[in-house]
């Protein structure tokens, strides 16, 4: 038994065995605890459950964080959690299986039992997802798919295994191949069914951004800015062009809430990049610059740049990721988590409008803990049209590049 088997004991553990005996323990492992809650006066209480949350994990540090995340969303929200370990250490049979759970009493309702169903199976997890997913499902609630590596795209057995999910969950900067993996993502929604919906881990850590950039120009007396955008430049950790996935959507974000047009864009040596959009017939600059990567996760936005001018009145708003000293670390999901739920970042922007006193703002960032992003975009909702038509604006600037 691996490690991760080892943080909790589990209340049944089957090798080589079938969904169907897995289906049989969990039957019973509900029935003893409605029959030990209800005692025996009363009838026994509805299984409480919200959603289906799956996770795919293909290493087993992605096996550790996805088990600590879906325990913590299921002990907040009565859900059914499941992780799918692909490419198990395991020879010769097709399907290992743990059970454990927990129990939560809240005050003024029922106790709920939180269960955690680990699945180790041979092989890729894509080629067993139809078989192994479509007993499993709660009827009447959503299904969530959070694949923590590099989903498949593209690969028919993934089609079929998102027929049965409403949201495909993912993490853009923990991509293999990330810009080719990125591309194929966004052809992919092309092609699913409608009521498929797509969450980025990466795009809720780009929250504080664009809340940021957009306060800007909240006041009416900012509005016409907007429209007065000559310039942007973004600073991004990494050099590759897989590493400029946050950057372009970003970018992206911005130019199709804008109407932008790309017209040509060109990367250089050293990471630097330079694109050219247009809209009502003016031109807009933008500019990524490679930055270094220090303790910075490789392709984290480290700053944004916006300047213009409108009605006579020059502006300027920058904004600064300050992190903490830099040190060395490890690459590793678990510390790469660790890193980011870093309590000691900041934002720092600065706001200059004409020949007024600039004008300074320190926010301190919330932990970007796993649990908290993937509880924030599954109680929002998938279905993010914001972040699809972003994601396909990133999309075309990425294949210019």
């Amino acid at each position: 038994m691996s490690a991760t088997q080892d943080e909790a004991p589990p209340v049944w553990h089957g090798e080589d065995v079938t969904i169907g005996d897995v289906l049989a323990a969990l039957g019973e492992i509900r029935y003893k605890f409605a029959r030990a809650e209800a005692g025996d006066e009363e009838l026994l209480h509805p299984r409480n459950c919200v959603m289906t949350l799956i996770g795919i994990a293909p290493t087993e540090a992605h096996e550790h964080v996805a088990k600590r995340t879906t325990q913590t969303i299921g002990m907040q929200h009565p859900a059914q959690a499941i992780v799918i370990r692909e490419e198990a250490p395991i020879r010769g049979r097709y399907l290992d299986a743990w059970i454990t759970t927990d129990v939560r009493r809240p005050e003024v309702a029922c106790a709920v039992q939180c269960e955690l169903l680990t699945l180790h199976v041979h092989g890729k997890a894509a080629d067993h997802l139809g078989a192994l997913l479509d007993p499993l499902l709660v009827s009447g609630v959503p299904t969530y798919l959070w694949w923590l590596g590099t989903p498949p795209f593209g690969k028919r057995e993934l089609l079929d295994a998102l027929r049965v999910c409403d949201g495909l969950v993912v993490d853009t900067s923990h991509f293999d191949e990330p810009y080719n993996s990125f591309r194929r993502m966004a052809g992919m929604l092309k092609v699913a069914h409608h009521r498929l919906g797509l969450g980025d881990l990466q795009w809720a850590r780009l929250r504080p951004w664009r809340e940021t950039i957009a306060q800007f120009f909240t006041p009416s007396e900012r509005r016409s800015f907007l429209r007065g955008i000559s310039e942007m430049g973004i600073d991004y950790a990494g050099e590759g062009r897989g590493n400029r996935i946050a950057a372009s959507l970003v970018t992206g974000w911005i130019a199709s809430a804008m109407g932008w047009r790309l017209r040509r864009a060109v990367a250089g040596s050293g990471g630097v990049v330079a694109a050219i959009y247009e809209s009502g017939g003016r031109s807009i600059e933008v500019q990524f610059r490679s930055v270094p990567q220090g303790d910075r996760v490789a392709g984290e936005v480290s700053a944004v740049r916006i300047a213009g001018a409108s009605l006579g009145k020059s502006f300027r708003l920058s904004v600064h990721h300050n992190p903490p000293r830099a040190r060395r670390v490890s690459r590793t999901p678990v510390d790469v988590e660790r890193r980011r739920q870093d309590t000691g970042r900041v934002l720092l922007t600065l706001i200059e409008i004409g020949d007024g006193e600039p004008l300074r703002h320190v926010q301190q960032l919330e932990p970007e803990a796993e649990a908290e992003l993937l509880l924030d975009l599954l109680s929002t909702g998938t279905h993010d049209e914001v972040y699809n038509r972003s994601m396909a604006a990133a999309s075309e600037l990425m294949e210019k590049l």
